[in-house]
């Protein structure tokens, strides 16, 4: 169940879902299934219950089933805080969206905020802030030193204390309220404000009163694209901060032979090499270096992942 919606409201439906949760988890989702069912004529405008629902129905193998939930979910929340035209999408009842909900990715971090860094650097071997910053510091040309670097996606600050010694000012920008309030913790960044990358400036809050755009000359994204799909509107956000000669490093999932970006199970989009380079060039910036890597680790499985370090040049 999700944290931000773990109670029905009633008693007797939030213990049936538990142990719709235990069937679920001893490998009967099936019957799972059918539990939740019984808990939802109960509560027939849980959200999140049909959520989960959804999810038990597919992985009995009821695609149908999971369908038909996920479209109840919209019903009854139509900001789509759970991502379900997302699942739609992937399970093929749905176009693909450029973007997730803005709503979702808020909720999705918020909620995985307390446990953010143990589960993605400790259980997943995420390395991205690491491995950024080291393609950074070995391009031929880059400047030793940066005046103003932004952090885009900031997260909990992982990739903050990397670059710290390599900039005078480090702001960091992040949806999720509760990734900025860790990010804050770490008292590595001079400051910090709530942007959704999503959208173009204004209404992406990115120019916080007083911060002027182009003011930066490093730009960093590191482990963010992956969820947005069309990189537009983000590269319009960039192009806003950037001074002329700034370094716009970041991270995406490889789409590998793909043309432009999809949409993959983990609700992650993954975007190809040529679709980047074609949208850095419309926007006026240089590929100067590129790496492949395992990024993380995912149901047991490498992520692969394309590491990039551009140059605004127009």
């Amino acid at each position: 169940m999700l944290p931000s919606q773990l109670s029905s409201g009633d008693v007797i439906a939030d213990r049936r879902a538990d142990y719709a949760k235990m069937l679920a988890e001893s490998g009967e989702p099936a019957s799972a299934a059918e539990l939740m069912e019984q808990t939802l004529e109960l509560t027939p405008g849980w959200a999140a219950g049909w959520f989960t629902l959804a999810t038990y129905r597919e992985k009995a193998g009821n695609t149908q089933g999971a369908i038909e939930a996920l479209n109840e979910v919209l019903t009854l929340d139509a900001g789509d805080v759970f991502g379900a035209r997302l699942k739609l999408a992937v399970l093929g009842a749905a176009d693909m969206p450029d973007q997730p909900p803005s709503r979702y990715v808020e909720r999705l971090f918020d909620d995985y905020a307390d446990r953010f860094e143990t589960s993605l650097v400790e259980k997943l071997g995420y390395s991205v802030p690491q491995k950024l910053a080291a393609l950074i510091a070995g391009t031929v040309g880059m400047p030793a030193h940066f005046r103003l670097a932004v952090d885009l996606g900031c997260g909990t600050g992982l990739f903050g204390p990397e670059i710290r010694t390599r900039v005078d000012r480090l702001e960091g920008f992040d949806l999720s309220k509760g990734m900025l309030a860790k990010a804050a913790d770490k008292g590595v960044y001079d400051h910090l404000g709530q942007a959704d990358l999503s959208l173009p400036p204004p209404l992406s809050g990115i120019f916080d009163d007083g911060l002027a755009p182009g003011r930066a000359d490093l730009i960093t994204a590191a482990d963010v694209l992956m969820y947005l799909g069309n990189l537009q509107s983000v590269m319009t956000i960039v192009g806003g901060l950037a001074a002329f000669g700034a370094v716009f490093a970041f991270s995406v999932e490889d789409a590998e032979e793909e043309g432009g970006y999809l949409l993959r199970d983990s609700l992650r989009f993954a975007h190809s090499e040529a679709y980047v380079r074609a949208i850095l060039a419309a926007d006026g910036f240089v590929v100067r270096n590129l790496a492949r890597s395992v990024i993380r680790m995912d149901a047991g499985k490498p992520v692969h992942g394309i590491l990039f370090v551009t140059q605004k040049s127009t």
